[in-house]
C-alpha cells in the first residue's frame, strides 16, 4: 500500500501555480510520482535511496514499459527530489546517477529511387509549381536541410555556372555541394518565373504567395500537396528527400566521408545510421536473388 506524501502535492502546486507548467505536464508528472509512491509501499519518498530508485526503474523496465516513458518517468522522479533538496528535506538527490535505458534509434525513411524519379520527374505547369519543383530537386540533388534551403538568396548560394550549392548549416558551418543537373535546369526554369511572385527588392530565391521569402512550413505543405497531386501514395516531408539523397549516393558510391561532407554532419557516427539503409536495400536484393535465400 502506498504512503500518501503531502510533499507530492506541495511539489505539483508549485509546479501548477508558479511555474505555469501546463496542464498535460503537472497530470503526467502525477501518474509518474503515483507510480513511485506505489512501488515504494511503505517507505517514504523522502527516505528512498539510489539503490531503490534503480531497482525500481529495472522492474518498470521488465514490466515492459517503454524506453522513452522510462525516461519521462525518471526525470519527473528526478525533478521530484531536487525539489525536496532546495528545501533542504534532502541532502543528496537519490536519482543521480539514475539513467534510462537508451531508446534504439529509428532509422530515417527514405524514398525509393523509383519513387524519388515518378516525385521529380512530375510536371510543373503554374510559377508557383515550378518553384516547388526546384526546391524539390535541391533537396534531393544536394542533401540540403529545409532551414538551408528556405535561407537560399537569389544572388549567391547557387551557382549554375559550376554547378554547386554553398549553404550555411548548423553551428554556422558553411559547405559546398555539388548541384545535379536536373535540379540546375528546374532552378533556371524557376528563376525565369520568379518575378511573377517576387516583390521588389526581394533577396530570397525562393518566395512565398506574398512575394517574400518562403516559410519553411510552406515549403512542407507545398511538398505534401506535390505528392497527393501525383499520386504517390507516401507522406513525404523535405527531410526525406534529404535521407534519399543520403542513401542513394551511400548504395552508389560506397564512400562515407564524402556522404558525411556533403550532408554537413560534424560526426561520421551520425552519417553512418545511412549504412543501415544501405545494408536493407543490399538485404532486399539478395533475398529476391540469391538461390538459397528464400524459406521453403
Amino acid at each position: 500500500m502506498a504512503v500518501v506524501d503531502t510533499t507530492v502535492d506541495a511539489f505539483l502546486a508549485e509546479l501548477t501555480h508558479q511555474r505555469r507548467a501546463s496542464p498535460h505536464t503537472v497530470s503526467a508528472y502525477g501518474r509518474d510520482l503515483a507510480r513511485l509512491a506505489t512501488l515504494a509501499g511503505d517507505a517514504p519518498l523522502v527516505e528512498l535511496q539510489p539503490h531503490q530508485l534503480k531497482r525500481f526503474a529495472m522492474q518498470l523496465h521488465g514490466k515492459g514499459l517503454a524506453a522513452r516513458s522510462l525516461a519521462r518517468t525518471i526525470s519527473a522522479w528526478r525533478a521530484y527530489y531536487r525539489w525536496l533538496a532546495k528545501r533542504g528535506a534532502i541532502e543528496v538527490n537519490p536519482c543521480d546517477g539514475l539513467k534510462a535505458p537508451r531508446r534504439p534509434k529509428s532509422l530515417p525513411k527514405a524514398l525509393s529511387i523509383d519513387q524519388s524519379q515518378a516525385l521529380l520527374d512530375a510536371t510543373a505547369e503554374s510559377p508557383a509549381e515550378m518553384r516547388d519543383k526546384a526546391m524539390f530537386e535541391l533537396f534531393y540533388s544536394s542533401g540540403l536541410r529545409l532551414s538551408e534551403l528556405a535561407s537560399l538568396d537569389v544572388n549567391g548560394g547557387v551557382d549554375l555556372v559550376e554547378g554547386v550549392v554553398t549553404v550555411t548549416g548548423k553551428r554556422g558551418k558553411t559547405r559546398t555541394v555539388p548541384l545535379g543537373g536536373k535540379a540546375a535546369e528546374a532552378v533556371r526554369v524557376w528563376l525565369n518565373q520568379r518575378d511573377e511572385l517576387a516583390v521588389d527588392g526581394e533577396a530570397a530565391l525562393f518566395v512565398g504567395q506574398r512575394g517574400r521569402r518562403i516559410h519553411p512550413r510552406v515549403v512542407e505543405q507545398r511538398l505534401d500537396l506535390w505528392t497527393k497531386r501525383i499520386g504517390l501514395g507516401v507522406h513525404v516531408h523535405p527531410h526525406m528527400l534529404r535521407h534519399s539523397f543520403a542513401s542513394h549516393v551511400l548504395q552508389s558510391s560506397g564512400d562515407l566521408r564524402a556522404v558525411q561532407e556533403m550532408l554537413g554532419h560534424a560526426s561520421i557516427s551520425t552519417t553512418q545510421i545511412y549504412t543501415h539503409l544501405d545494408f536493407q536495400h543490399l538485404a532486399k536484393v539478395y533475398d529476391a536473388a540469391h538461390p538459397r535465400a528464400k524459406k521453403k
